[in-house]
């Protein structure tokens, strides 16, 4: 058999485990590991897997991410996640669809500690559901706000995805997270601006609160200096060169830290449920690593990235068209793949022929970054998109309620959304380099 042959069968044996709901690590190990067999011989997949690990294991950068999973963790044990909804609350709860906006923000503001889009839906659900349900909220706008805002866990930095995609690439991890504020904060305001036009030509889905007094707003505003703070600090830290994203990534887990105790929400029993959570969920992110490392050390060997590089150069179509099609394809993968799964497989497949077209000029590091951030966009367009959307099942899960339906119903619009700004995106990239340009 030929080494594109091979490939494509390692491919479908992954799809098909992945259908037979085996886990994603083992659905890209095992044919990973027949396909290395298949081009070599015994003796060179054992040598493989015998370095392979430790190789991965121990490389320096990776350790940003258990660190900004510890930070997100000490966020949601020390009750700071709380504090943001009511300050967002206090602020917008008295107009129609106000607390699903509340939870939008909220939901931004705590993916600036946390870096994870299901930690930021599953937090924030717990905390705003039940306020939206009790002041009158359709259970439709209430769960697809909380799924949708939860992305913004990945598109404000820190990201671990963003993170994952830095590495694998090559590029540098404070850049990239320049790179996502501008199109975060976008997300944000365009996730609102649905909420308003959606309460606006169905003010049933939502029941305005009584606006508080001016005193009772500044008391919840004072109430999350401890995440402004900590956002300046880490973030003005890693781009005032004060210390590197990994350090960043220590000393906004630690301060999270003392935010919790302080406050005495951090207590024994949710200190030790943070770092159990970190250390399941780092464990889930690199075996993913290792499963996705001996899939594509078998892809090389079948030479498959650079066949496709090469037919993709040979097409007759605009690089724009190559580059549609490959986020189109991201939305695909993301109804049976998590963002993880998805950017170790496909960006070191995939990444090169991206660099090998001619993108509105931009230079090769300007075309990863702005790539990567166009990359995240669409990676979170499948978290809320049916039929998984991982996002969706993490809230109805919370919200038994509401049934799933009825979620993907409200979900649609914000959809509509998220197209319309990786479309400005794709045709705008000072939207994402902007930053880029003036901090570097």
């Amino acid at each position: 058999m030929t080494g594109t042959t091979i490939g494509l069968l390692m491919f479908g044996g992954m799809l098909l485990m992945m259908a037979l709901r085996v886990p994603i690590t083992a659905a890209m190990f095992v044919p990973g590991a027949i396909g290395y067999w298949a081009m070599t011989n015994d003796l060179a997949l054992l040598n493989s897997l015998k370095g392979s690990a430790v190789a991965r294991l121990t490389v320096y950068d990776l350790s940003v991410i258990p660190l900004f999973l510890l930070m997100g963790q000490f966020a949601t044990q020390g009750g700071l996640s709380r504090d943001l909804f009511r300050a967002a609350a206090a602020f917008v709860g008295h107009v129609r669809g106000g607390l699903a906006m509340a939870a939008i923000l909220s939901a931004a503001a705590f993916g600036a500690v946390c870096g994870s889009s299901v930690a930021t839906s599953a937090t924030i659900t717990q905390v705003a559901y039940p306020e939206m349900r009790a002041h009158g909220y359709h259970g439709r706008l209430s769960t697809a706000a909380l799924a949708t805002g939860g992305t913004l866990g990945i598109l404000i930095p820190p990201s671990v995805p963003l993170v994952v995609y830095a590495i694998l690439t090559e590029q540098n991890i404070a850049k990239l997270f320049a790179a996502a504020l501008v199109p975060g904060i976008i997300a944000t305001l365009g996730y609102v601006i649905v909420v308003a036009i959606t309460c606006k030509l169905r003010p049933q889905l939502a029941t305005p609160s009584a606006p508080l007094p001016w005193s009772a707003r500044w008391r919840a505003l004072v109430g999350v200096w401890p995440i402004a703070a900590i956002f300046v600090v880490v973030f003005g830290g890693i781009y005032g060169g004060w210390f590197s994203p990994t350090e960043g990534a220590a000393v906004g887990a630690l301060g999270t830290f003392v935010a919790g105790a302080v406050r005495g929400e951090l207590k024994l029993d949710g200190l030790k449920r943070s770092f159990l959570g970190t250390a399941e969920t780092t464990a889930m992110v690199f075996m993913i690593f290792i499963g996705a490392d001996m899939m594509n050390a078998a892809l090389a060997l079948t030479q498959m990235p650079t066949a496709l590089a090469d037919w993709v150069g040979h097409l007759q179509v605009g690089p724009l068209w190559i580059v549609v099609a490959v986020l189109v394809s991201y939305v695909v993968l993301g109804c049976v793949m998590d963002e993880l799964s998805m950017l170790l497989l496909t960006i070191p497949v995939i990444f090169p022929t991206i660099m090998a077209l001619d993108l509105w000029g931009l230079t090769p590091e300007h075309k990863a970054i702005w790539f990567g951030i166009l990359v995240l966009m669409t990676v979170g367009i499948g978290l809320i998109a049916p039929p998984v959307g991982l996002n969706v099942y993490v809230v109805n899960s919370l919200a038994k309620d509401v049934s799933m339906n009825e979620t993907y119903k409200g979900v649609f619009p914000f959809l509509a959304s998220d197209v319309l700004r990786v479309i400005a995106l794709l045709f705008f990239p000072v939207l994402s380099l902007g930053l880029v340009r003036a901090f570097f």
